[in-house]
C-alpha cells in the first residue's frame, strides 16, 4: 500500500534550543514523505528558539508553533500530540536529526504491521555539537511483544526514534510529566515505551536514521537524576508486573553499570559515587554484585577506551557528519 497519502504529525518539544533547532527543522522539512504536520512546542524558551522556528514557519506552511510556560519535555510532547491531526505521530527533540527517509520507511512498516503494531523505531547514531557521528548504536531487531526486552534496557535509546499510532498514545496516557515533578526527569521515553508495549507490538526499521545529540549539558548528562528516573519507571512496572521483578532488577543493574562506566570514562567521579550510593540504598545485594562482578570488567574497559582515545586522537580522521536533506528541494 502506498504511504504517500497518509498525514504524519511530527512533534518537536523545544526548550532553549536556539543553537540546534534550525538544523532539526531542516532535517524534518526535507523528509522524503512530504505530507507532514510539523508542530513545534516552545516550552518557555528564553533564547531565540521561537524566532528560529518562526522563520521556518514563514517558509513552510506545514509548521505550526505552540507556546507554553516551561513544564518539561513530557508536558510539551503531550501538548503537541493532543493537538495533532494525524493517526501516526513521530517525535523528535529539538537538538536531534533525522535522515531523509526516516518517516517514509517507518510509515510503511507501521502500515504493513497492521493495527496491532503501535510503535516503529529505527537505529541511531550519537552526534556531537557539530553533528558529527561519534558512534552508532548496536543493531537491535526486537519486534512484536517487547516488554521484557524493555525491562532489561531501553533498546530504542532516545525520544527521537519512534513513530507511534495515535490509539497507542491514548492507551499509554501519553508521556508521564510526574517524573519531572518528582525531581527524576529523564526516563520519560522508557516509561512511555513500556506502557505502549503492554498493549501493542513494536516493529523496527533496521537503518541508522536518527542523529541523537549528546552534549555535556543535555538532560541525560545528569547521571544521578537519570538513575532515579529509571528506578521510578521500574517501580511502576513492578507494581503491574510482579512476576517480572527479576527482569527489572537486571535492567537496573545494566543501567547502573552503563552509568558507572560513563562516569569513569568521563572522569566524573562525583556521579560515579552518587549512582553507586543510590543503587546500594535501593538494593544492597545488587550493588555488591555490580561492584564485585561487573565493575572490574567495566573499569578495565573504561581504561582501555581512554588509552585508545589518547593514542589515536591525532591519527583519527575527522568523523563524518550525519546526513540530512535539503528543505529547499522539498515541496516548500
Amino acid at each position: 500500500m502506498s504511504t504517500g497519502t497518509h498525514l504524519v504529525s511530527v512533534v518537536i518539544p523545544a526548550f532553549n534550543a536556539g543553537a540546534t533547532i534550525d538544523e532539526t527543522l531542516r532535517s524534518v522539512r526535507s523528509q522524503s514523505h512530504e505530507r507532514l504536520e510539523i508542530i513545534v512546542v516552545d516550552d518557555g524558551s528564553t533564547d531565540d528558539t521561537l524566532a528560529v522556528a518562526e522563520r521556518h514557519a514563514d517558509q513552510d506552511p506545514r509548521i505550526k508553533i505552540m507556546r507554553q510556560g516551561n513544564a518539561g519535555v513530557a508536558a510539551a510532547r503531550n501538548v503537541g500530540w493532543q493537538a495533532a491531526r494525524a493517526e501516526f505521530i513521530a517525535f523528535i527533540d529539538a537538538d536531534d536529526l533525522w535522515a531523509p527517509s526516516k518517516i517514509e520507511r517507518q510509515l510503511q512498516v507501521m502500515i504493513d504491521g497492521g493495527e496491532r503494531t503501535g510503535l516503529v523505531y529505527s537505529w541511531y547514531a550519537w552526534i556531537d555539537a557539530k553533528s558529527r557521528v561519534n558512534v552508532k548504536s548496536d543493531p537491535v531487531y526486537h519486534a512484536g511483544e517487547v516488554l521484557d526486552y524493555l525491562f532489561e534496557g531501553n533498546f530504542i535509546g532516545n525520544g527521537s526514534s519512534a513513530m507511534v499510532r495515535r490509539e497507542a498514545l491514548v492507551a499509554a496516557n501519553g508521556f508521564e510529566s510526574g517524573l519531572r515533578a518528582s525531581g527524576a526527569q529523564g526516563c520519560e521515553d522508557l516509561l512511555f515505551y513500556c506502557r505502549v508495549a503492554e498493549a501493542y507490538h513494536f516493529a523496527v526499521v533496521p537503518e541508522y536514521e536518527i542523529g541523537y545529540r549528546y552534549l555535556p549539558n543535555n538532560m541525560s548528562s545528569d547521571m544521578t537524576r537519570m538513575f532515579r528516573s529509571w528506578m521510578l519507571v521500574a517501580d511502576e512496572m513492578a507494581a503491574r508486573h510482579p512476576d517480572r521483578v527479576a527482569l527489572l532488577d537486571r535492567g537496573i543493574s545494566n543501567y547502573a553499570r552503563w552509568l558507572l562506566r560513563r562516569a569513569l570514562i568521563g572522569g566524573r567521579l562525583g556521579y560515579f559515587a552518587s549512582v553507586l550510593a543510590l543503587l546500594g540504598r535501593r538494593n544492597p545485594l545488587l550493588a555488591v554484585k555490580v561492584v564485585a562482578l561487573g565493575l572490574p570488567r567495566d573499569i578495565a574497559s573504561a581504561a582501555w577506551w581512554m588509552s585508545r582515545g589518547l593514542r589515536h586522537r591525532e591519527l583519527r580522521r575527522p568523523p563524518p557528519s550525519f546526513l540530512i536533506g535539503d528543505p529547499n528541494q522539498s515541496r516548500c
